[in-house]
């Protein structure tokens, strides 16, 4: 049993008021134990109540809850940072190249030990994830997070046209190997299974709907793909899907529109499909840094409260740029500054912890600090270089230091990355981590 003693900010609940519900407590005290959390409460107050747990001090630091990135592609940990294309070419240029390495399973693995190091490095303790077309990748990532009992939701894509020849499956093919992964990986200790279609343009109607029927049959699992990215790409699904009324028509067409499915970006959507991601209680993944790498358009988030319609923050690496769930509000932050409804700090911070939880329907376990919750906590350092320390002062309010380090930090800020009651990453032992 450990108590870790730091200031700590967390949503206990869900919330359509964030800076009123958040709970704060400065000089508090975290109880752990086999991986679970225990006790929450001011530090004097736990630890009288248990005096035999060990102290890990990190007193002047902040403990928050494990952060959630709910749209991202480990194939293209190794393609980030490339230059100068938009949403289409970028595939074909960039993603599709990278993801024909992945069909040799020890570069998968080697690339899904870079990648979850990564997330652990940043803050990041669970990823919503898409691997590539082939099924060997998609259980290189789980076997990786199964070691350290890293929550992870991942499919292997499915395309079966518009794609490079030796990077299609089919719609019997697609199925049957999303059955096995599901078989295999769904509900088994933390893994929990996407059934990921890359994107409409890449799936025939065929397999959309041999997709449709898995989803049907497995109602509890995930399903995550991509939604109005791009102004080209609508006018492709368009003529791609003529008789569609729009484009999560189409999803919706093959039961894939409900809760627990997640849409990468939907910048580009019509009243009527804000209505019916409200009505399904579909999620929408917001992926600022992408976005604007991309030059694909501005997130409304203002209309997703207006619609009420469940929103969480994504890196979208590798089209995104950073790892970093800090740096990736604070590009939110500039997103929304320029639709002249600037995203507030408690609202960041909501998108990328408990509101995401409570969009993916999980928040029984990850996105928070409740007691009986998995015990996924980061440790941020607000002074963590010479300009952090002159920017946030000593006795600074959360909001406040929060948003300076989604400013000025990345992963300096993190200075351990705690994993169902494990340091999984020390900024001071490690350059890189999964201890």
């Amino acid at each position: 049993m450990q108590l870790i003693r730091a200031n700590i900010a967390h949503f206990p609940t869900a919330t359509k008021q964030p800076e009123q519900d958040i709970s704060i407590i400065l000089d508090g005290g975290l109880v752990i134990d086999n991986g679970t959390i225990v006790a929450l409460a001011p530090f004097d107050e736990v630890n009288a109540s248990f005096p035999q747990a060990s102290i890990v001090d990190h007193s002047g630091k902040w403990l928050v809850p494990g952060f959630i990135d709910s749209h991202l592609h480990y194939p293209q940990t190794q393609s980030i940072a490339s230059y100068g294309e938009q949403l289409l070419s970028w595939l074909e240029n960039y993603t599709f190249p990278t993801e024909r390495l992945f069909s040799e399973t020890a570069h998968a693995s080697d690339i899904a030990q870079v990648f979850l190091r990564q997330l652990l490095k940043n803050g990041t303790t669970t990823g919503f994830v898409f691997s590539s077309v082939h099924k060997t990748c998609c259980d290189a990532l789980f076997t990786a997070a199964n070691e350290i009992n890293m929550a992870i939701v991942a499919g292997k894509v499915c395309m079966d046209r518009n794609c490079p020849e030796d990077l299609q499956d089919c719609a019997d093919s697609a199925q049957r190997d999303s059955a096995d992964l599901i078989e295999k990986w769904h509900n088994k200790g933390r893994n929990r299974y996407a059934i990921t279609p890359r994107f409409a343009p890449t799936s025939t109607e065929a397999q959309m709907a041999s997709l449709g029927e898995l989803a049907c049959q497995y109602p509890d699992v995930f399903i995550q793909t991509h939604l109005s990215e791009n102004l080209d790409e609508i006018a492709w699904v368009k003529s791609l899907y003529p008789n569609a009324k729009s484009y999560l028509d189409v999803y919706d067409t093959y039961n894939m529109v409900r809760p627990r499915a997640v849409f990468g970006h939907g910048i580009h959507l019509h009243e009527e499909e804000w209505q019916r991601l409200h009505d399904t209680g579909a999620t929408l993944a917001f992926c600022p840094t992408s976005n604007l790498f991309l030059g694909s358009g501005l997130f409304d988030r203002e209309m997703a409260k207006q619609q009420d319609v469940h929103v969480a923050l994504a890196t979208d690496v590798g089209a995104g740029t950073s790892f970093s769930m800090l740096k990736t509000y604070g590009d939110a932050y500039k997103v929304s500054q320029l639709r002249h409804a600037p995203i507030n700090p408690y609202d960041g911070f909501y998108l990328m912890t408990q509101g995401a939880a409570v969009a993916h329907k999980w928040e029984n376990e990850i996105g928070n600090l409740n007691p009986q919750s998995a015990a996924d906590f980061v440790i941020l350092d607000p002074h963590f270089d010479e300009l952090t320390s002159l920017r946030i002062k000593p006795d600074a309010p959360f909001d406040d230091v929060f948003f300076a380090l989604s400013i000025l930090g990345d992963d300096r800020a993190v200075s351990e990355t705690w994993v169902n009651g494990r340091c999984r990453y020390n900024k001071k032992e490690l350059t890189h981590a999964m201890v």
